[in-house]
């Protein structure tokens, strides 16, 4: 209990300060929906982690209420900032996996991406979906693209993965899907497998899961920076244009890096683990060869300022923060992005299930 009391010692000193840092009026709503008013016994006497359940149960019902009502936007009000300092104190409980507060979170934040998939046209721009760590959803007036999708169970925690009928209904609505590297958090077996088998093409590096039956159905393109090549989807229908930088996690394990341009000329690029400081040699031209509208970072990645200077995207949404696979010094908070990626580009902090309209300005 005297954790509790330090954690949220050290939430009223961040929100304190974090005051200062939105000098613009604020308007502080009145949550009076039932449905997030904590409720519980009179105490929890002799009953900590029961006490625990009940505080990550009503944290994320309270995150969840201010975040429908402030979604992501680039000029972001203190309420969300709030939201996802929430966000950020449940998932860094140890024993955040396992508790169903946070399971159930999990899998009603995928059911509304999937809902909302099922039930979105684009007409102009993008629709992105920020799915669970670094998995994305694109959506152009035309296709749908996948990055790095999976159901969770890297996690280790009985319960925490979504269903195959959930990701399931996901797939179903994607063209394509991109795995950045070989890692149980970024590449789900399942996933894709469950692609090829609906005809649709998987793009991988090759190094993963080269013993594999499963290898040869993939789709290995050249990782060659800059270079822009051809991939058919909608069983011909369609073409993206690809470029598969050849990027690495740390110094060995191959981490494509991936700029597609939809038909409509939209450039999105996720960039998986990107972490080796000697692929600046091309990271710092990419923008000088190619548009990047949207840029999907790996949030603790190597000098998030030469990243963005490199990539000179239109818009950056990073990813990877609270996997909670990781350990809790490795869960990267949300709150922390503010921080890292203090740089002259517009960007969003978003989280599980969330989605954001992107339009280009128009010169």
């Amino acid at each position: 209990m005297k954790k509790t009391a330090i954690l949220f010692g050290m939430m009223f000193l961040i929100i304190q300060a974090a005051s200062l840092s939105f000098p613009q009026k604020i308007k502080i709503p009145s949550y009076t929906t039932p449905s997030i008013r904590p409720q519980g016994p009179a105490n929890f006497f002799d009953k900590p982690e029961e006490y625990l359940n009940w505080q990550a149960q009503n944290l994320l019902n309270m995150a969840e209420e201010i975040t429908g009502r402030f979604p992501p936007q680039v000029q972001e009000p203190i309420e969300r900032y709030m939201a996802m300092l929430m966000l950020d104190a449940v998932f860094h409980d140890v024993s955040a996996p396992e508790r169903p507060a946070v399971q159930k979170f999990h899998h009603r934040r995928m059911e509304l991406a999937a809902k909302e998939m099922e039930n979105t046209r684009v007409v102009e721009g993008a629709i992105i979906w920020k799915m669970y760590d670094m998995g994305f959803v694109i959506r152009t007036n035309s296709v749908t693209i996948g990055f790095d999708l999976i159901r969770g169970h890297f996690v280790g925690a009985e319960g925490f993965p979504i269903e195959d009928f959930l990701m399931t209904r996901i797939i179903d609505q994607c063209d394509a899907h991109f795995i950045s590297h070989r890692h149980g958090d970024h590449a789900d077996p399942w996933v894709v497998q469950t692609f090829i088998d609906q005809g649709k093409p998987v793009v991988a590096p090759p190094d993963l899961w080269p013993e594999e039956p499963i290898f040869d159905a993939i789709t290995h393109l050249d990782r060659k920076a800059h270079s822009i090549q051809s991939l058919k989807i909608q069983s011909g229908k369609q073409e993206l244009k690809v470029v598969v930088y050849p990027g690495h996690q740390g110094e060995r394990i191959l981490n494509n890096v991936v700029l597609i341009i939809s038909p409509e000329g939209l450039s999105f690029c996720q960039t998986g683990d990107q972490s080796y400081d000697q692929d600046f040699n091309w990271i710092d031209t990419v923008g000088k060869n190619h548009r990047v509208d949207v840029l999907m970072p790996n949030c603790w990645g190597r000098n998030p300022p030469r990243t963005a200077q490199g990539f000179n995207p239109r818009l950056i949404i990073p990813g990877h923060e609270n996997e909670l696979g990781h350990s809790i010094d490795h869960r990267e908070a949300y709150v922390l992005d503010y921080s890292r990626w203090q740089v002259p580009y517009p960007k969003l902090i978003m989280t599980w299930g969330e989605s954001y309209h992107y339009v280009p300005k128009k010169k």
